[in-house]
């Protein structure tokens, strides 16, 4: 019995749309057409009937003014007088002709009112290509079954269009004598059977069935006979195997076989040989890496080659999540009509927002199974993760995770670098002014950032390193007898610049502009008992810096504090957002993507920090924000925040203001309305009166007209009274692009399927 992890390799990953679930996908047939309503198929067999019975009528040579036309157009003496009884062969020639016309005018009028080519390509569409076209042939068959009986060996009598054009060419031509070569009669032969398959050439499409098989002989002929032996299971290393590698694709074949090697490892390998593509050094180093350790080459630097336990359902091969199906309704496409839903770092690399009340399952639904999603390719070295949350988030075990931080837990084995581990001043300055004050209304982030380089650089010049949360506040809130205490550290020579942005500090403090209280107020959330020992207070934890997940495909979980601690979260998630954005700026190399997850990112928009999202995409780097409400977001952000995300999703129970902001952002469609308008008919016949009261007292209603009306309207994809009452609970909805542009409508997803 082959392992498990052979049959994943091996399964099948039909091409699919932006979104939908490959692994063993199974495409929907084709959409069958609409039914053809009854009054469509009357208004086929009417005109039929109708050409029947004037068809009927003029063999029996009752067709009002019939034979007036043929005496119009012909010569006199081709007739007996006052007759169209045929004097010679002239008039049997033109009955023929006259014959054939009538007939193939009652054939194309039929066809024309009776809209037989709609109806024909709305049956035999139905059906593949080939059998199309075998349809049409045996239709074109029959015809000429009916057009050349004595061909087929049958005793009827022809339609009258082979003998009326043979009877034109012998008046044109003088006699019947012309007849007798056969360089004129075979041609002809083949004219008249070529304009009776035309119609079934054309409903067959045999044209482009012709061309596909000549393009298909074409590549056979041209392709090398070694592509027309079957596949190399994927389990067997072919990208290897063509490379000459033979050795080491039969060493992972083995692994594979005897079950040390899984997924991840999988995965691993197969990014680290597409990543060596082009550079001969690396692909011969990791060749006889493959060969030393096998399965365990190029292993995570944590030595994990795997998560300990596993909630949603992954396929690493192509770095996708399932987390629901497309739900099968109006507004989905046939090809998503019932797919699994899948996200993969092309399209969370685009940042996505989801916004739902609580309870609607965007962290058990969404945000938890990316984030596992992530720290799982995380060990392939695709990605780095952070994942922000409070401590009771599920956001999967420490266990699979290299850095845990719970700020405000004593037991936490790691502490958090307030600066990012950067150590330019301004730089830090600007990051940690947006976490302090970047969502106060009417604060210049950029004065409160000068604020900070003027204090934060001179300590740093002066004792080495930044200063801690309480230092920082004594400086903030320091008189300029303790600022001038500083500025004696500072050395005389090569701290100019320093001495200058602390003068200038000093002569601020007191005065009516200066914003170091505001700023010292907003940082005493920080510095409380419960964080006395983070934020580089004296604790012997090891610090993290968030700039090592720029450099290194890192799994990282910071718990937020809870309970009393509401506005210290906030200030968190903001400093973390504005420092991720900030360490991943123009980072050299951009081997991983990295990602950053807020499970609550209530408080962290701010307008520059949504103003630098949208530089993010170009840094191989993203967010994943989760709100329970737009509200949570100023107002005037609402647009530029929507705008900036590549994916978005409403969850149940959005409120309307909320919906009516994606509304907006998913826009407008163009679609087909049929209004019918019923109009009471008024008879002005005694007779027609009558028959109308008659039928009003059979069927109990008036005799009324229909008046249809078909136009093109624009419509909202989903509009906010959609969003806010039509999304069933369990579900969202959905809109998502990817890196490369790609993008899909916004479609209703059950996260429960």
């Amino acid at each position: 019995m082959r392992p498990p992890v052979v049959a994943w390799l091996d399964a099948p990953r039909p091409k699919a749309g932006l979104g939908i679930w490959r692994f063993r996908h199974v495409p929907p047939p084709p959409a069958g057409p609409a039914r053809l309503a009854p009054a469509t198929v009357a208004g086929m067999l009417i005109p039929v009937a109708v050409g029947l019975l004037i068809w009927s009528a003029y063999r029996r040579g009752t067709l009002p003014y019939m034979y007036l036309v043929l005496q119009t157009l012909t010569p006199s003496d081709w007739w007996y007088h006052g007759t169209t009884a045929a004097r010679d062969w002239h008039g049997q020639a033109a009955h023929a002709v006259f014959g054939g016309v009538v007939f193939v005018g009652l054939v194309c009028a039929v066809a024309a009112l009776g809209s037989w080519g709609k109806i024909v390509r709305h049956y035999l569409g139905r059906f593949r290509p080939p059998v199309r076209a075998a349809l049409a042939g045996v239709g074109a068959l029959i015809a000429l079954a009916f057009v050349w009986p004595e061909a087929f060996g049958l005793g009827w009598d022809p339609l009258p269009l082979g003998l009326p054009v043979l009877s034109l060419v012998s008046l044109v031509g003088g006699g019947y004598d012309v007849l007798e070569s056969p360089l004129l009669v075979y041609p002809l032969y083949a004219l008249i059977t070529a304009l009776v398959l035309w119609p079934f050439a054309r409903v067959g499409e045999w044209a482009s069935l012709f061309r596909a098989w000549r393009a298909r002989a074409a590549a056979g002929a041209t392709a090398p006979a070694a592509e027309a032996a079957p596949g190399v299971p994927d389990s067997h290393w072919p990208e290897l195997r063509e490379a000459g590698q033979q050795r080491a694709a039969d060493l992972l074949a083995g692994e594979l076989a005897t079950g040390r090697m899984n997924d991840v490892d999988c995965a691993r390998v197969r990014r680290a040989w597409r990543d060596t593509d082009g550079d001969a050094a690396r692909r011969a180093a990791l060749v006889r890496t493959l060969i030393e350790q096998g399965a365990a080459a190029g292993a995570h630097p944590s030595g994990d080659r795997d998560l300990p336990h596993r909630s949603a359902t992954h396929d690493l091969l192509l770095g996708q999540v399932r987390i629901g199906r497309y739900v099968s309704a109006e507004r989905t496409p046939h090809a998503y009509q019932g797919a699994g839903l899948a996200l993969d770092p092309g399209l969370v690399g685009t940042s996505l927002l989801a916004v739902g009340p609580s309870g609607t399952g965007k962290t058990r639904s969404l945000v938890a199974p990316v984030v596992e999603s992530l720290t799982l390719q995380a060990l392939t070295g695709a990605c780095a993760v952070v994942a922000v949350g409070s401590a009771g988030t599920p956001l999967g075990p420490d266990e699979a995770y290299d850095v845990v931080i719970r700020l405000g837990d004593p037991a936490s084995r790691y502490d958090l670098d307030l600066y990012a581990g950067v150590t330019d001043p301004d730089e830090a300055a600007a990051f940690l002014a947006e976490g302090l004050v970047g969502d106060m209304e009417g604060m210049e982030t950029r004065r409160a950032a000068t604020v900070l380089a003027q204090l934060i650089g001179p300590y740093r010049a002066a004792y080495g390193v930044f200063p801690t949360v309480p230092v920082l506040r004594e400086l903030l809130e320091a008189r300029p007898e303790t600022l001038t205490a500083l500025l004696d550290l500072l050395p005389a020579d090569g701290a100019q610049a320093m001495r200058r942005e602390l003068d200038s500090r000093i002569r601020q403090v007191g005065t009516a502009t200066d914003l170091g209280p505001v700023l010292a107020d907003r940082l005493a959330a920080l510095d409380r008992p419960v964080f006395a020992e983070f934020f580089g207070g004296g604790r012997e934890a090891r610090p993290f810096s968030l700039g090592a997940v720029a450099q290194h495909p890192m799994r990282v979980r910071i718990s937020l504090p809870e309970g009393g601690h509401e506005e210290a979260a906030r200030l968190l998630n903001r400093l973390l957002l504005a420092q991720f954005q900030s360490v991943t700026r123009d980072r050299a190399g951009r081997g991983h993507t990295a990602f950053l997850a807020l499970d609550d990112a209530a408080g962290a928009l701010t307008p520059g920090t949504v103003r630098a999202l949208q530089r993010l995409r170009p840094q191989k780097a993203a967010v994943v924000l989760a709100l329970r409400t737009l509200a949570e977001v100023p107002e005037a952000l609402h647009g530029p925040l929507l705008a900036v995300v590549g994916c978005r999703m409403a969850f149940s129970g959005l409120p309307t203001w909320d919906g009516r902001a994606f509304a907006e952002a998913w826009g407008t469609e163009r679609v087909e309305t049929t209004e019918v308008a019923h109009h009471t008919v008024f008879a002005d016949q005694p007779m027609t009166r009558a028959f109308h009261a008659l039928r009003k007292l059979v069927t109990g209603k008036a005799v009324t007209t229909e008046a249809v009306t078909v136009r093109e309207v624009e419509r909202q994809r989903w509009s906010a009274s959609d969003l806010a009452h039509d999304v069933p609970a369990g579900h969202a909805v959905l809109s998502l692009t990817h890196v490369r542009g790609e993008h899909t409508p916004p479609l209703l997803v059950d996260l429960r399927g």
